[in-house]
């Protein structure tokens, strides 16, 4: 009768080698997570957000700035809270943009929001009785005012026809009715250096957010 025995491979790993019909022992558990780990990715994960948050920070203080809407001269393109994003590097203001700028006239000391209506070298001349703006005596097509315009009541807003002086722009407010801007001779055509920036787009309340335009 043969010899059921088996030699044992020297090859074999000791721990491997297991007695015939015996199950093998179960495979070690996997290695738990060392102590500190958690620590080390809450530590990197901390370190991502203060490298970004510098950049935004540096970003905005050399390329443009964060500003919000105060009031309603600007309804319906911007409402009363909207926080605005602007360009304030390199900036050269177009007619049609809408601008921050802070010059105190009047009652108001804080900056205010307008669209720029004409720019240096250019008239303005309004025409109360057909709501209609003109600029160097073409009329303006403008579907952003919230309604047609009336004679302004204050008097120092009674003048119809200005001429706009190099460096500097004229600004109204969509809401005509609503704005104090610079058919008021306290302001007039606003030296473009008061100009903070270019809004470029919404970016708070959420339902509110896109480019203005």
């Amino acid at each position: 009768m043969s010899d059921t025995h088996r030699t044992p491979d020297p090859a074999q790993p000791e721990e491997a080698r297991t007695p015939q019909g015996e199950a093998s022992p179960p495979p070690a558990e996997a290695k738990e997570k060392k102590p500190g780990a958690f620590g080390a990715d809450v530590y990197t994960w901390l370190q991502a957000l203060v490298v970004a948050l510098t950049v935004l920070l540096l970003f905005f203080t050399f390329f443009g700035r964060v500003i919000g809407v105060d009031g309603h001269s600007m309804d319906p393109t911007l409402n009363n809270g909207d926080l605005l994003f602007l360009q304030c590097v390199g900036y050269e203001p177009q007619q049609g943009d809408v601008v921050v700028l802070h010059k105190d006239f009047g009652d108001i000391t804080t900056p205010i929001v307008k669209r720029v209506i004409a720019v240096g070298g250019q008239t303005v001349e309004i025409d109360y009785t057909t709501s209609t703006v003109y600029v160097d005596g073409v009329p303006l097509e403008e579907d952003y005012i919230l309604e047609p315009m009336e004679q302004p009541d204050s008097p120092y807003a009674q003048g119809t026809y200005w001429e706009v002086p190099e460096g500097s722009v004229f600004v109204m407010g969509d809401n005509r009715n609503n704005s104090a801007d610079s058919r008021d001779n306290r302001l007039g055509p606003v030296d473009e250096r008061y100009i903070l920036g270019k809004a470029i787009c919404t970016i708070l309340p959420f339902q509110h957010v896109g480019l203005v335009h």
